[in-house]
């Protein structure tokens, strides 16, 4: 009886939070917060918000902003996809954006503003031989108005992203036995993959591609890092009204939350219409017959993509790690006069707080949604459930919904009802954006295992329990350690939940990194971002290495992995 209600606890775990969170914002976006004074429904927040000068520039930056990221994100990933998928080269393009998923969101920001900044590695290595500067131009390129470095930062992250999610889906899409035939009507690679493969693609991949849309828009932290300050992206401007010591602004702060979520609705139902008018012009360019054999230009911008991709992290981690040791570092050297263990020396007993909170918090939360997603599982397996397009709706309905929207409601609800704004409240809040990831790292390689052993088994005695305990989970270890590890990851660079549910008390090492950056202290700032990155890889070596090490005398249960 337990296994089968597991769905539903599961869906009111995610669910409820975020519907919560909604009202508790909605509610004082109308003048109604009985706390405050507020006890009748009013339009004033909305015209307190409106009467603020930075409301306009604000909106359009994280409209710009996020569609901007995420077109080019799904742009790039089609490019790759389109020109290289099935080669020996997209091996190494796969090898090489893959690992990069496990860097959190505030590290890889941090580690390209250290690249592109004025005083940064590129600068200092075209200096001063092309460029001839004896000093840090006045150039401002981090956190410049138009949102371009904080462009740059997104599709960094979100590149990696949908390549895993296209990857994971493009099996059910039969692409080579699809190009083939595109091919051999005439069609040049890219023009038939394009043609043939992607809509079908896409149509797979239509959910993460909303979801990276409105965390493009919504995001916090890498805004905080890359992004303008004046105005800032509206999502942080929500950030800093929530935490004003005059507590009327949180009218106006539930007020601009409102704003962003119909904003972020809006952006969704812009690409939508989008999508029709692609739908539209791919018709009309399949009817005209085009082949289209000229594709070596877009094979190579695909490529070229990916590889800046990749260096922009990998170099962007490089400098965090050098800045984290680097004692004195004049421009325009391509490297410090010395290397030094100070830093850590001097900031590293600081650094163990903040570490066993991430690590506590994140192993706590990924535990409770691993088990939740595998009771999901089992009960999908067990009692014949047959998932539907709305549940894979629900699941993703907290990565959909801005985490600005529901959170403030959320900590105003908790407050208000004495909940301790602790450990435990995080860890739940951590929950709701971890189980998705979880349930989709898992959901695959589960449904894929062979019932058929699970069937022998019962007909020699085993119980289902016995079964799913001493067979299933065993042999489906590499995965589940997987998921965890995702999990993990994700719990890690959770920003915003971790500030406003924990009000400020839990220290992590993303909101000391987040909080660091309006500092300027570079070293710290590597030191911190280098080990919010370190923990998050820790999580992935395990999971590679654990069932090669417990499986070690039994290869086909390490090919399993």
């Amino acid at each position: 009886m337990g296994l089968r209600l597991a769905p539903a606890l599961t869906l009111a775990l995610l669910l409820g939070p975020v519907l919560a969170g909604l009202a508790g914002t909605l509610a004082p976006a109308f003048g109604w917060f009985p706390a405050l004074g507020g006890r009748a429904l009013s339009l004033e927040p909305f015209r307190a918000l409106a009467g603020w000068p930075g409301l306009w520039p604000a909106m359009r930056l994280s409209l710009t902003t996020g569609l901007a990221a995420t077109a080019l994100s799904l742009m790039i990933t089609a490019l790759i996809l389109a020109g290289w998928h099935g080669t020996r080269a997209f091996g190494w393009i796969e090898r090489a954006l893959s690992p990069l998923l496990s860097v959190p969101h505030a590290a890889a920001a941090f580690g390209i503003a250290f690249l592109i900044a004025p005083s940064g590695w590129i600068a200092r290595a075209a200096s001063p031989w092309l460029t001839g500067w004896q000093t840090p131009p006045d150039l401002l390129i981090v956190q410049d108005p138009w949102g371009l470095a904080m462009i740059l930062g997104l599709v960094a992250k979100e590149v990696p992203f949908l390549l895993l999610m296209a990857m994971a889906a493009l099996p059910q899409t039969d692409p080579q036995r699809s190009l083939t035939v595109a091919q051999a009507l005439g069609y040049g690679r890219i023009n038939g993959w394009m043609k043939v493969i992607f809509p079908r693609l896409y149509s797979l991949i239509r959910l993460p591609v909303y979801a990276v849309l409105a965390y493009s828009m919504t995001t916090v932290d890498v805004a905080m890092i890359l992004g303008p300050n004046r105005p800032p992206p509206l999502s942080v401007q929500v950030v800093r009204w929530m935490g004003d010591p005059d507590l009327s602004m949180r009218f106006q702060a539930a007020a601009a939350a409102t704003a962003q979520l119909a904003l972020v609705m809006g952006a969704l139902i812009l690409w939508r219409g989008a999508e029709a008018a692609a739908r539209y012009l791919a018709t009309i360019s399949l009817m005209s017959g085009h082949r289209g054999h000229g594709g070596a230009v877009w094979r190579m911008l695909g490529l070229v993509a990916a590889a800046l991709t990749a260096a922009a992290i990998l170099a962007g981690l490089a400098g965090l790690a050098v800045w984290s040791f680097a004692g004195f570092w004049a421009f325009p050297d391509a490297l410090p006069d010395t290397f030094t263990l100070k830093n850590w020396m001097r900031h590293g007993p600081g650094l163990l707080g903040p570490l066993r909170e991430t690590v506590v918090i994140g192993v706590v939360a990924t535990l409770a949604a691993l088990a939740l997603a595998l009771a999901c599982l089992q009960a999908e397996h067990r009692f014949g459930l047959t998932p539907s397009a709305r549940s894979l709706w629900l699941l993703y309905l907290p990565l959909l919904i801005p985490q600005v929207a529901f959170l403030p409601g959320l900590q105003t609800l908790a407050l208000g009802a004495g909940a301790d704004m602790g450990h435990g409240a995080v860890i739940a809040a951590h929950l709701v954006f971890v189980l998705p990831y979880v349930f989709l790292s898992l959901g695959g390689p589960f449904r894929a295992w062979d019932t058929r052993l699970a069937t022998l088994a019962a007909t020699m005695g085993a119980s289902p329990l016995r079964v799913f305990m001493t067979l299933r989970l065993p042999m489906l270890l590499a995965p589940v350690l997987t998921a965890f590890a995702v999990g993990f990851a994700v719990s890690v660079g959770q920003y915003l939940p971790t500030l406003l549910i924990g009000a400020g008390r839990v220290a992590t090492l993303t909101t000391e990194a987040v909080a660091l950056s309006s500092g300027g202290d570079r070293r710290l700032i590597g030191l911190y971002a280098l080990a919010q990155t370190g923990v998050v890889v820790l999580g992935f070596a395990a999971a590679l290495g654990l069932p090669r090490l417990i499986w070690a005398n039994r290869r086909m249960m390490r090919g399993a992995a």
